[in-house]
């Protein structure tokens, strides 16, 4: 079977360079070990490599769709879901007290990484519903909880979240979907969501929604919103009045529905509502956020399953020869593999550095959110702050920066690339969608320069940066690694420059001017973030070369040394573009009347 991840790699962050052990010192996971959760991981990949990489071609060439009124998707979906459930991989965050493991959110991420790999139109279901369930249980009735969460955690039920209105698209402030009163928690829903991932198939037998809904005479714009319990079907079996509509037929991810779905065109669609009217929104962030990781996963995934099929081509590929003694034009020279061109070498390493800080990035992510939910009173809140200011990066830059390492791999196969008969235009297809699900990379971007950098007046940043100066210290220790240090403190210097430029627009009020130039402020920040983690892998493989202590070979820590060099020289400059370009003085994108874009 060909190769779509690395364990070795994967292992590395999580127990050289992250060092995951220390979470299993909270209460909350006491019951973990090293050798534990190498066992929850090779069982996942087992899982993968049987049930789902063997179907990820399949599932785009014969796609969901749509007939008379029912959204008809892949077999194998039927199985995952199965066995998914009766596994415990649906509820493997939830509480035990509710069926769960209790799998650290670092851990859990990890896993997803595998599947994600293997398959990335499936994992987006089984997500879905665990995070549905989840709200359930962390807002909703003791009624609730037991009325639809064990069979969503059994896999016997889907979930979904649904928020997205046809004329409001991300503007949550817009949503007309009604919710009217009727008696104690039930209230009769009426209204349309379109673009639900998961929301209808065959996988299930009823669907739990998750649905953003106005009570009537709440207040106008967010501060209005309530949360709802819609199941297609009632716990008695009665039909809730939820029609699917049609299901969008797109570019990629094809094996995964996205559905357009009517509530209470019949007027008898009954939704119970979850915690406290107008508080719908607050709760929907907890999904929402969990989701904005799992879209970075899913698109550091799809670019990691990409590099290694570009890889695996490269190695097997003749074509030309060495440009060495004249070789390029000697025709009794041999062909030589592709992968011995420093062009094609140039692509694959630029992949690599993308799609391992990528993951590194994430699995940080995780260790973050799994000490701001669960560790010690004295550590949340400074976690909490690092957690936000990198679930805006971790969800972009895996998904931007992502696309285009898919883009060096098609380069890679050349002709074949953009052929159907090989999988590269299929993940080049799929990870397209990745900087849009959960919000677009500009409402990312927004989110990142006008509320996670501000919050705490700068507390998160100054966090990273304390981090960031603790890597450089221990990188100072090798001479190797002084030019990069210098580097990356240049490039730390230029945000400082830049914020100094932009922070005093915002006190002044002048946020259209303050925010124009946010997306490449995200870019400039991702850079910094990935170089960070690229030295601290740097660091550990190196003291692992000298101390012989680490769990690989010599060769796998000085690759890593090596790529660490690649993104410094090759992806890092991005940092100066964007300075520049934000540093600029004009200003020309504001709307302006007096010019006409189209002009």
């Amino acid at each position: 079977m060909a190769e779509y991840m690395s364990m070795d790699h994967l292992k590395f962050l999580l127990h050289e360079v992250h060092n995951v052990e220390e979470i299993f010192s909270l209460s909350r996971y006491q019951d973990f070990d090293k050798d534990s959760v190498n066992i929850l991981l090779d069982t996942a990949k087992t899982w993968a490599d049987q049930d789902w990489f063997p179907y990820i071609k399949e599932m785009d060439e014969k796609p969901v769709y749509f007939k008379e009124g029912k959204v008809y998707s892949h077999p194998q979906l039927k199985k995952i879901f199965k066995d998914g459930g009766e596994n415990g991989w649906i509820g493997m965050y939830f509480d035990s007290e509710h069926g769960g493991m209790q799998v650290p959110n670092t851990v859990g991420l990890a896993i997803n990484h595998i599947l994600e790999s293997a398959n990335n139109h499936l994992q987006g279901y089984l997500g879905l519903t665990a995070g549905s369930a989840h709200l359930i249980t962390s807002f909703g009735s003791q009624a609730l909880i037991e009325e639809f969460v064990p069979n969503m955690l059994a896999g016997k039920w889907g979930g979904t979240m649904c928020l997205t209105e046809p004329q409001a698209g991300s503007s949550l402030t817009d949503i007309k979907t009604s919710a009217s009163p009727l008696e104690g928690e039930q209230f009769k829903i009426k209204g349309q969501k379109i673009f639900i991932s998961g929301g209808d198939h065959e996988a299930t037998d009823n669907f739990v929604h998750l649905v953003l809904a106005r009570i009537d005479g709440a207040p106008a714009g967010t501060k209005g919103i309530s949360l709802f319990v819609v199941p297609k079907y009632r716990t008695d079996g009665t039909y809730n009045d939820v029609i699917t509509a049609g299901d969008f037929q797109k570019m990629g991810q094809r094996g995964y529905a996205t559905v357009h779905l009517s509530f209470g065109d019949a007027d008898g669609c009954i939704g119970y509502l979850v915690g406290e009217a107008n508080q719908g929104l607050k709760y929907m962030f907890q999904m929402m956020n969990g989701a904005r990781l799992e879209v970075g996963m899913s698109a550091a995934s799809t670019a990691t399953a990409a590099y290694y099929a570009s890889l695996q081509y490269a190695k097997e590929r003749p074509q030309g020869r060495r440009i060495e003694s004249g070789g390029r034009k000697n025709p009794d020279q041999e062909p030589t593999l592709i992968i011995n061109h420093a062009d094609v070498r140039r692509m694959l390493f630029i992949q690599k550095a993308i799609v391992e800080g990528s993951l590194s990035l994430l699995i940080e992510s995780g260790m973050y959110q799994d000490y701001a939910l669960y560790g010690s009173e004295d550590v949340k809140d400074d976690n909490y702050h690092l957690l936000e200011l990198f679930t805006p990066i971790a969800k972009t830059y895996p998904s931007e920066r992502g696309k285009n390492a898919v883009d060096y791999g098609l380069q890679v196969l050349g002709g074949y690339g953009f052929c159907s008969d090989f999988i590269l235009q299929q993940y080049y297809r799929d990870i397209r969608i990745m900087s849009i699900y959960e919000g677009t990379t500009g409402i990312q971007s927004l989110d990142l320069l006008g509320r996670k950098i501000p919050m705490g007046n700068g507390k998160a940043l100054q966090l990273l940066m304390g981090k960031i100066q603790e890597v450089l210290t221990s990188a100072s220790t090798y001479d190797e690694f002084k030019p990069y240090i210098k580097n990356l403190s240049s490039r730390l210097e230029e945000i400082q420059k830049v914020l100094a430029k932009l922070m005093p627009l915002a006190m002044a009020g002048e946020n259209e001017k303050f925010l124009s130039d946010a997306t490449t402020f995200m870019d400039m920040a991702s850079n910094i973030v990935i170089a960070y983690q690229w030295m601290k892998m740097a660091v550990k493989a190196k003291e692992n070369l000298l101390t012989g202590n680490g769990q690989n070979d010599q060769l796998f820590y000085e690759s890593k040394i090596h790529t660490m060099k690649i993104y410094f020289k090759y992806e890092l400059p991005r940092v100066t573009s964007c300075y520049q370009t934000i540093m600029d003085d004009d200003v020309l994108t504001i709307v302006d009347e007096k010019i006409e874009i189209l002009a």
